[in-house]
């Protein structure tokens, strides 16, 4: 899943009173397979050359599977870079954060006090499915935009959950 809950421990070692929320995109091609992939691309595109070996030809046809193949490695590498995506969710009794770690641009911020704070969710409104935001402090922000579908929806029950404990357990 590509999202997770993290419960730091405080001083004492005892599990903090402060949640922290990971989200990330899917990778379905992790580095190592992007490596096997390229060398592999490689190589079943060096197979038609191996008649033309000493051949002119050989070199008419070269400079052209070296151009696919450095426009296969840049295709991939921007899909990597565009989904350098990272947002972070701090819930505290008191106050909740949320900071979005953007691949080309600046970082979001965001804050308001978690007994304001809705949960939205809009089935059809928004640029996805599901869309799911947070609503405080005049402002809304999306939040897990690039997850799945299912992903989404589960998200939405685990943050009202975690935002109804934070305000049980005011300081």
């Amino acid at each position: 899943m590509p999202y997770e809950w993290i419960a730091p421990l405080d001083e004492t070692g005892a599990q903090s009173r402060v949640q922290q929320l990971h989200l990330w995109p899917y990778r379905s091609l992790p580095k190592r397979g992007f490596v096997w992939f390229i060398g592999g691309t490689s190589a079943l595109i060096a197979v038609p050359l191996i008649p033309f070996l000493g051949n002119p030809v050989f070199w008419g046809l070269l400079p052209f599977l070296v151009l696919t193949i450095a426009g296969v490695w840049l295709a991939l590498n921007r899909s990597y870079q565009d989904g350098a995506i990272f947002e972070q969710l701090t819930l505290w009794p008191d106050r909740i954060a949320l900071v979005r770690h953007n691949p080309r641009g600046p970082r979001q911020e965001w804050e308001a006090n978690p007994f304001w704070v809705s949960v939205q969710c809009y089935p059809t409104e928004g640029p996805v499915p599901c869309y799911i935001t947070l609503k405080g402090a005049g402002r809304e922000v999306e939040i897990g935009a690039f997850l799945s579908e299912g992903e989404r929806s589960g998200l939405r029950g685990q943050l009202e959950h975690h935002l109804a404990l934070a305000r049980t357990t005011r300081p």
